[in-house]
């Protein structure tokens, strides 16, 4: 396995592998690697000769109040879990080289972008789209993969790559979760025993909405409201946002006719989650 730090010299190295008529799969992740990342990883050996795997805490995507300092970082355990599951390259790059002195550079994707995360976290989108659009300039993947857990996210990079006439084909992979349900996610450690014990309230409520859409319910607003009530019962969430939208455009719909997003960002102390499923009709 190759570990790349400079632009210059993952290019030079995917320049050879594309000149053998290789395939290139690229997950782009922030790091400190768990098993739903792994997953990502698994899916791009299936499908691709050469894995990059990027390890690369975005500056542009974390507002002011946000965790950027304290994001768990660990690059020796990334590179030892990617090395044993069979990535072949890690392109882990400082933010000077993502970022030089005077960069100015942003996209922008409307629409998708503006509801759920992109209301509650202002910029979050535009840094996310800028980023994922620089690592497919320079690594220039056939095809990238990404976490359901960050639904509009996908959706965002979808419209994105249609918009920009990228070619290159997303690939989105079931959540993986605990054996109780929580989803997870590298802010998974910033939880306390009791905080990490009522933070499956999450997944519990989900359960819930699915349960009365396989028994008749269509109605949106108590769909909502009877998970909102779920999670209200668990004294240490504190809702940022519970949504049903509409799949793929994320607008608000009145009754579940075919498809929808449920999507709920919560916070358990100083911890914010996310997590959703699809309804379906």
């Amino acid at each position: 396995m190759r570990l790349c730090k400079t632009i210059p010299e993952l290019r030079s190295l995917l320049k050879a592998v594309r000149a053998e008529g290789k395939s290139i799969g690229l997950v782009p992740t922030m790091g400190y690697l768990h098993q739903g990342h792994l997953s990502l990883i698994r899916e791009a050996r299936q499908r691709c000769d050469v894995v990059v795997v990027s390890i690369f805490v975005n500056p542009t995507q974390f507002g002011p109040q946000e965790d950027f300092a304290r994001y768990p970082r660990d690059l020796e355990r990334d590179a030892a879990l990617v090395a044993e599951i069979g990535g072949d390259v890690i392109f882990a790059p400082e933010a000077t080289e993502m970022y030089p002195p005077g960069y100015s550079t942003y996209v922008e994707v409307g629409g998708v972008s503006e509801p759920l995360c992109g209301a509650s976290r202002p910029g979050h989108f535009r840094g996310v789209a800028t980023v994922v659009c620089k690592l497919f300039n320079i690594v220039r993947p056939d095809i990238a993969f990404f976490g359901q857990k960050d639904f509009q996210q996908v959706l965002v990079i979808r419209r994105m790559v249609q918009d920009l006439n990228m070619d290159v084909e997303i690939v989105d992979v079931p959540i993986v979760r605990e054996p109780d349900g929580l989803a997870l996610s590298s802010r998974n450690v910033y939880l306390s025993p009791e905080e990490r014990k009522a933070a499956l309230v999450l997944s519990r409520s989900l359960n819930l909405a699915r349960e009365q859409v396989a028994q008749g319910q269509r109605d949106i607003s108590q769909l909502k409201e009877l998970v909102i009530s779920r999670i209200k019962a668990e004294p240490l969430a504190n809702i940022d946002y519970v949504e049903i939208l509409s799949i793929p455009d994320l607008k608000p719909l009145d009754k579940l006719q075919d498809k929808a997003l449920l999507a709920l960002a919560v916070k358990f102390g100083q911890t914010r989650l996310i997590d959703n499923t699809v309804l379906e009709a």
